[in-house]
Order: structure tokens, then sequence, then C-alpha cells
């Protein structure tokens, strides 16, 4: 009885704890004040604007971030304009900022989506390299003075197996497309040109990398350069505006950067812009088509493939496109020739500094009927001169003269007093075109120019 009474009195002592505790728990939540309350409602408004003020911070530094990516853009325009060379840890930094920034930008998704036409032909350059480990200095020019990775990409080929030339180009990391010719066994050589192996091995190697660049990875045309090889600043946008010429007009089958004639005096250092029809291959940083290289790739030579494309056979009439000033310049003494030439010629060509921009430009009247209307006409309207008169310097308000030659020796004997070249190459002089050939001489313009009834070039003028 006592247990049960024990039982009923816990129970009874239990349930008015928990009624109390209950009662001051209500209380309490009822007493709140109303100020907090509005607090709790402040606080939602507060964030709210806190949102709203954070959203607009990002846009602003959106906003700031492109203004700042704008003037670098710049900033690196006007070095190239400058002909200023940044180290290759610069280029290599820069290029890799501005693909961060390109993944960074927004993307447009489903049906904002357009489809993407490329406005500009991608132009690749491809550079020869063997045992030069000077590679980077031409290397690092390409990549200063490249605008877009993505329409002028880099293929650098490598012949001979050099390990620390294949180390230096292995540096650039995916700024450039490597790759390595396999064929590294001696060429099969007559007896009698053994001492010219070299030749035999640059060949191959231009084939085999040609091959690779239009049958393989498929491009359309392409730039050739060599590993000692400077470029101008105007280097793209000179080969990006001539390749629509080089396209259309059929008499055209290639486009060079060279001027074998571009020594200081012998140009003219105020006409950056001019642009002349040669009937003479020049090479040094040169480019053609994929049609032309389905043509000659099926016979391409042996050796000495430069004489080769100068042959009547390969040329057919056809011109190349080139310039008053040099978008390239050679700083390679020594290789396969053993400095032939280097010392007496070559380190005196002039690279030009300028940035022309072509590509904004009218360049029609490189096109063949227009150009042997105009061009030629005016080599014809100039009054003749003997070469004594034109070193003498006689009637100087005259801005251009006329040396007329009629044999080979009569052309020889001009050229090597007037300081141009004065070899043929299967008949052709030197950055002739019809048989003229265009230079500066003591500040006037010299036209060393063939009679009115000219027939042609002499295959035996060599």
């Amino acid at each position: 009885m006592r247990k049960h009474i024990f039982y009923v009195l816990s129970f009874l002592c239990s349930f008015l704890w928990l009624g109390i505790i209950y009662m001051i728990y209500s209380e309490k939540e009822n007493a709140l004040p109303p100020k907090l309350i509005i607090n709790n409602n402040e606080i939602k408004d507060r964030l709210q604007s806190l949102e709203k003020k954070i959203s607009e911070q990002v846009e602003e530094n959106s906003i700031l971030l492109n203004k700042l990516h704008k003037v670098r853009l710049v900033n690196k325009e006007q070095k190239h304009e400058q002909g200023i060379a940044v180290p290759r840890e610069s280029v290599l930094e820069q290029e890799r900022e501005s693909e961060q920034d390109n993944e960074q930008e927004p993307k447009p998704r489903g049906d904002d989506m357009e489809e993407e036409i490329p406005t500009k032909p991608v132009i690749p350059v491809l550079l020869f390299a063997c045992n030069r480990v000077t590679v980077n200095k031409a290397l690092d020019l390409l990549l200063v003075y490249r605008t877009d990775k993505e329409q002028f990409p880099i293929i650098v080929s490598q012949d001979c197996g050099h390990k620390e030339t294949a180390e230096v180009i292995r540096g650039y990391g995916d700024q450039i497309i490597s790759i390595q010719q396999p064929d590294l066994a001696p060429p099969d050589v007559p007896p009698k040109e053994k001492k010219f192996t070299g030749y035999f091995k640059i060949a191959r190697h231009y084939g085999w990398a040609l091959n690779q660049t239009f049958n393989v990875m498929g491009y359309d045309q392409v730039i050739i350069v060599e590993d000692d090889l400077e470029v101008s600043p105007d280097f793209y946008e000179y080969f990006s505006a001539t390749l629509p010429v080089l396209k259309k007009d059929r008499s055209l089958w290639c486009v060079s950067a060279w001027n074998d004639n571009g020594k200081q005096g012998l140009i003219d250092e105020n006409a950056a812009d001019l642009l002349y029809r040669t009937d003479f291959f020049p090479g040094l940083g040169w480019m053609i088509t994929k049609d032309l290289w389905r043509e000659i790739g099926a016979k391409w030579p042996r050796s000495y493939w430069d004489d080769w494309m100068r042959e009547p056979a390969q040329r057919q009439e056809r011109a190349c496109i080139r310039p008053e000033i040099s978008r390239t310049k050679t700083f390679g003494k020594i290789g396969v020739s053993n400095g032939l030439f280097f010392d007496k010629h070559l380190k005196y060509i002039v690279l030009n500094t300028k940035f022309v921009p072509f590509t904004v430009m009218d360049l029609s009247y490189l096109e063949k009927e227009k150009y042997d209307t105009s061009y030629i006409d005016d080599v014809y309207k100039t009054k003749v001169y003997s070469l004594e008169d034109i070193r003498q310097g006689i009637n100087p308000d005259e801005s251009t003269v006329r040396l007329l030659y009629r044999t080979r020796e009569n052309f020889k004997k001009f050229s090597k007093s007037l300081g141009i070249m004065d070899d043929f190459k299967s008949g052709v002089p030197r950055m002739a075109y019809r048989g003229v050939v265009s230079f500066m001489y003591k500040g006037r313009r010299v036209y060393l120019a063939p009679n009115t009834n000219w027939r042609g070039y002499n295959p035996q003028w060599a």
C-alpha cells in the first residue's frame, strides 16, 4: 500500500514539475521583445543588400580585368611595332595568361551558340632545325611577333638527331608543334658529290617535313623558315596580306620575305610597304600553297632543292612576290655552305623594323595584268643613262634612271660596279622581273633592264 502511494505521489510531483517548467518557458517566449523580431527582418534585408553589392563588385572586377587584358595586348603590339625582343620566359607566360583569360570568359550555351566560321586562314610556320642550339633566337622572335597561336601554329621539324638542339626545342612546350625527321641514315650520294652530302640531307628533310605539313596535318599553305633566320615585326602581317593574291593569281607560285639586293644603300628605307613581282625564286622565308606542293612534291629532288626550284621545268614562267626591304635576316654563318657569301653579302642585308599594316592595303596591283601594265610601262618610260653617268650622279633631279644591258657580260659588269648580285640561276638574275632588276644607287631608283625587244631569259646565262 505504501509503495503504491509512493508511486502515485512521485507521478504527481513529476507532472507538476513539468507543468511549472512549461509555464516558465511559455512566458519567456511570449515575453520576447518585438525589436528582436524586427532585427530578424533587418538581417534578411541586409543579407539581400550585401548579396547585391557583392554581385555588382564581381561584375566591376570582371570589367576591370578585361580592360587590363586589353591594355596588356596594346603594350605587346607596341613592342612588336618597335621591334623589341622579349625573353622566351616572358613570351611563354604571356601565351599562358592569354589562354587563361580566354578560358575565364563566359561561353554561350544551347540555343545561344552560333556556328563559328573561321574568318582568317590558318598559316602554319614550318621551321627547319638541325644542330643549332641558337634555334631559340629564331623561335623567340616568331613567338614574340605571333598575334594568334591558332592562326599561326609553329611547327619545328628537326633533323640530325642533335640532343642539345632537341632539348632547346622541347623547352618551348605546347607553344610549338615538334616533329623529327625519322630517317637519319646516310643518304645515297654519288661518289663525286660526297662533300655535298649535307645538301642531300637537307633536301630529304624538306621533302619529308612538307609532306607532313600538307598531307598528314592537312594545312592548305605554309611559311617556310630555317633555324638561322630573324623575322621582322610585320612578318605575319606580310604573309597574311599576300596569301589572297597568291591564291588568286595563277601566274604566282610563292611569296618570299627576302630581297637578295636588300643591303643598305641599295634599298629605299622609306618604302617599307613597297612590294614587287620577281621571276627569281628567293627562298629565305617563303610561302607556298598545298596545290603547288601537289605539283612539285611528287618529283621533289634528292639534293640542291633551291636551285631545282629555279629551273624552268618547275618555275613554268611563274613569279614570286618579294619586298623592297627584307622581312627575314640570316645569322647563320656556319652551315652546309661553310659560310659562303655570309661575310661578303648576307650579313649586310637590312631587316625591316617598321610595322606595315599590309592587311588593310590594296595589293591587287601585284596581279600580273595590272603589274605588267603599270610597272613595266614605268620602267621603259624612264630615261636611259650610261653606267658612268649613274655613278657620277648626272642630273640628280631625275629620281629614276634606266641602265640598258644587252649581254650577260654587260649585266655582270654593271651589277658589280653598282653593288648588286651579279649571278644567274637558270638564266634569271636575282630579283629580276621580265629581265628588269630594280634597286637604289646614291639615293635614286635604278632599273637595270634589257632592251624593249626582250624575248625571255636565256638558260645559258649561268
